[in-house]
């Protein structure tokens, strides 16, 4: 009885874990919207804490961030209560990380002295501290990245790897929940919908990777046509430019490789489905495998949305653009993690997890 209560408390900890950083992610992407990544031009783990508390102080930090090139080339018209706006978005999304730290610290502490955590947990837990320490270090490189007197925005490959690491770190703490959780009758042992699942995560990521790019480059409204793109089916940047610019720098590409792999993904999936649909022995695979399929529909869908709602966008205003891409950001994360929930279900055999 007490080893199950430990099970649930601990469980239940990194399923609390889990939903915070996803609100942290949502967070980023509201941060990301609005403009307001850059307008902390300084990182500082614990006075940070607090925002500016008088005039004086706030005055200072608006005169930080007129020094860059955001506010020199695009945000020069910024009065100070139009930088307090953006100021809130980063500094909040800034105390949510370091909410999160507190939320993992505490209870690892507690549930040490209570002996609820285990002695095979300390070491998987300790590693998680790491990645979350390791997450906000590629934030503040990232955020480093805009804070000069050339770029407008940060970097939309560091932006990438903060987004990629995030989600690593996400399915880290998820699969450990699940490894506490979930009994093992509840696994399933299907060695092919197993490597087609993590075939499907892997493409997956890359996906997440080319939705970073889109956002990081501003390239939804650089095609907002479909089905084609601007008219085309096949860029005619092809060719004309190199491996390396087209897969990492132009917009148009980027756009026609995360529409291409959405299609790919929609068409794996439905196939997965219908394979995995045959096996009904998990109460738990049941339930995620049609959120699965559910989740990918609504993310093509609402990608589609987004890319036609893109002519609206309207510096500065938090529209029907920014809504349908915060919603688009969510769904493709819950498809993610989904789709790592069904992986760790399944099994290549009875001797393997």
């Amino acid at each position: 009885m007490q080893e199950e209560k430990s099970r649930m408390l601990v469980s239940n900890w990194l399923f609390l874990g889990v939903a915070m950083l996803i609100v942290q992610v949502i967070l980023g992407g509201v941060t990301r919207l609005t403009g307001s990544g850059l307008s902390i031009t300084e990182w500082d783990p614990i006075m940070g804490v607090l925002p500016p508390l008088n005039n004086k102080q706030w005055q200072q930090a608006f005169q930080q961030y007129q020094q860059i090139a955001q506010f020199k080339y695009m945000n020069f018209n910024f009065t100070l209560s139009d930088f307090k706006h953006i100021f809130f978005w980063e500094w909040f999304h800034r105390l949510w990380a370091r909410s999160i730290g507190i939320v993992f610290l505490i209870p690892f502490i507690y549930f040490i002295i209570k002996k609820h955590i285990k002695n095979w947990m300390i070491q998987p837990l300790i590693g998680l501290f790491i990645l979350g320490g390791f997450q906000g270090l590629i934030g503040w490189i990232m955020v480093k990245s805009g804070l000069n007197d050339e770029n407008l925005y940060v970097s939309h490959i560091k932006l990438a790897v903060h987004f990629v690491a995030a989600m690593i770190l996400i399915a880290y703490t998820l699969l450990f929940a699940l490894m506490i959780r979930v009994p093992q009758n509840q696994k399933i042992v299907h060695a092919s919908l197993k490597k087609l699942t993590v075939f499907i995560i892997v493409l997956l990521f890359i996906q997440i990777t080319y939705g970073a790019f889109m956002a990081g480059l501003k390239a939804a409204s650089a095609a907002p046509t479909w089905p084609t793109i601007n008219g085309m089916w096949l860029p005619d940047a092809f060719g004309k430019e190199s491996i390396e610019q087209n897969l990492f720098f132009n917009k148009i590409t980027i756009h026609f490789i995360h529409r291409t792999l959405a299609y790919v993904l929609l068409l794996f999936i439905i196939i997965w489905y219908a394979k995995a649909s045959q096996n009904k022995q998990s109460n738990w695979f049941n339930t995620t495998k049609k959120l699965s399929v559910a989740l990918v529909i609504a993310q093509v869908l609402l990608g589609i949305a987004a890319v036609l709602a893109s002519p609206g966008i309207i510096l500065g205003k938090f529209g029907l653009f920014e809504w349908l891409a915060e919603i688009h950001q969510v769904i493709g994360m819950l498809l993610l993690l989904s789709m790592i929930t069904n992986a760790y279900l399944l099994k290549f055999n009875k001797a393997v997890g």
